[in-house]
């Protein structure tokens, strides 16, 4: 059976692992795919595959989004695209090592495409699903945006910032039509951990999920109408509760006073 058209969505990170999963996932039901990664051999396999199952229209961009005039390429194909009606950004590196064991201009990199490229994409395309009215982005962050003790302290505050900035776009474009999901996924079986100088083998197999299930559940988090989607996390009331300690917090941090606590007796 043909699924509805549903427009083009841009898959970052595309070549391998989650976003090969997305773009595959996408493709099934129904929209047409502009795929982008360094890898361009990969590329060029995954969309002759993907046309032939899916019968879909794939495009493949071939950049480093750490490179400024490769992200910039790619900032233009949103920008002058009006098909595109899903954006997943999905690219990003990882790193495990502690502060003193890290390389720090490694992490110059892991902010540059976790953070800044992320933040430059959302930019180029939230003007135009705002004129087209509507659209969705997906952005991938990771369970240690709320717990970042568990890996380097790096990649956790870069995970944060797509939390927090796909929470305050949630806020300002709610009534833009455009959804904003953030996925936090926890250990994934990919290429990230050995990139990331934790080869998966070093991992209990009982935390570690298939990339297929980790997209399956982040999609189907997204067709219930999820803003944060955990796909291992069983009891949705957790998360409920984190929430709404968060907002109760909220009126109380600014204040013309400091709290009586912290006067001096």
């Amino acid at each position: 059976m043909t699924q509805e058209y549903k427009g083009t969505a841009l898959v970052t990170g595309a070549s391998s692992g989650i976003g090969a999963v997305y773009a595959h996932r996408l493709a099934k039901q129904g929209y047409d795919l502009i795929i982008v990664a360094r890898n361009g051999e990969r590329l060029k396999a995954l969309a002759s595959g993907l046309t032939e199952e899916t019968g879909r229209a794939v495009e493949t961009v071939v950049a480093d989004l750490g490179n400024t005039a490769d992200l910039a390429r790619v900032e233009g194909v949103l920008k002058q695209d009006r098909s595109i009606t899903l954006l997943v950004n999905n690219a990003g590196v990882g790193g495990t090592a502690p502060l003193l064991a890290a390389d720090v201009d490694k992490m110059q990199k892991m902010i540059e495409l976790n953070v800044t490229a992320l933040m430059r994409l959302t930019y180029a395309a939230v003007p135009g699903f705002v004129a087209r009215g509507g659209g969705t982005i997906i952005n991938i962050a990771s369970i240690v945006a709320i717990a970042p003790e568990r890996l380097n302290g790096v990649y956790g505050a870069t995970k944060a910032f797509v939390l927090a900035f796909s929470q305050s776009l949630k806020h300002e474009l709610a009534e833009k039509n455009i959804r904003i999901q953030a996925v936090l996924p926890g250990a994934t079986a990919t290429e990230f951990w050995g990139i990331a100088g934790t080869p998966i083998e070093h991992l209990p197999n009982e935390i570690v999920m298939s990339a297929e299930d980790m997209v399956d559940a982040s999609l189907a988090g997204l067709k219930q109408g999820e803003f944060a989607t955990i796909p291992a996390l069983e009891d949705a009331g957790l998360l409920s509760a984190y929430e709404q300690a968060r907002q109760a917090l909220m009126p109380n941090l600014s204040r013309s006073m400091p709290a009586k606590r912290y006067k001096l007796a």
